[in-house]
């Protein structure tokens, strides 16, 4: 079965997801989309099939969303995938891509949902939030 993560290490919410897949059983296919930022289709596909607008998938935080003015709601698709693709930090993170289908895990418990295998323990993100209990449950 495949899954792909498409992953910043630097980002706790994506380290959570990448741990909660591994907690399945499942090693993913791990992109590092900073240093291997998807093509414009692949980036639309991510958008489109998780059910988000191009802005939804814009990331501001810690980015050059406002030095590049990505706030003007004048601003087309087009033009925000372009800022997307020459700036790959502007893509928020992490997305998932499974079987089930495709989603931006966040949270990080989000991935849950698309998940083809159960969880195989307990599972406490990086904060010291519980999110899946000793037989494998999400606890919430």
């Amino acid at each position: 079965m495949s899954v792909t993560i498409y992953h910043n290490p630097a980002c706790g919410t994506s380290r959570n997801t990448l741990a909660l897949i591994r907690n399945a059983d499942i090693e993913p296919t791990v992109i590092e989309y900073l240093s291997a930022p998807p093509t414009r289709e692949v980036l639309q596909s991510l958008i489109r099939d998780a059910g988000l607008t191009v802005r939804e998938a814009l990331r501001e935080k810690g980015t050059p969303y406002a030095e590049l003015g990505l706030a003007d709601p004048a601003l087309t698709d087009d033009q925000l995938l372009d800022a997307m693709l020459a700036h790959p930090i502007l893509i928020n993170r992490p997305f998932v891509v499974t079987p089930l289908g495709v989603r931006l895990c966040r949270p990080s418990e989000v991935v849950l949902d698309i998940l083809p295998s159960p969880q195989k323990g307990a599972f406490t993100k990086e904060d010291g939030e519980v999110v899946v209990d000793a037989s494998g449950r999400r606890v919430k």
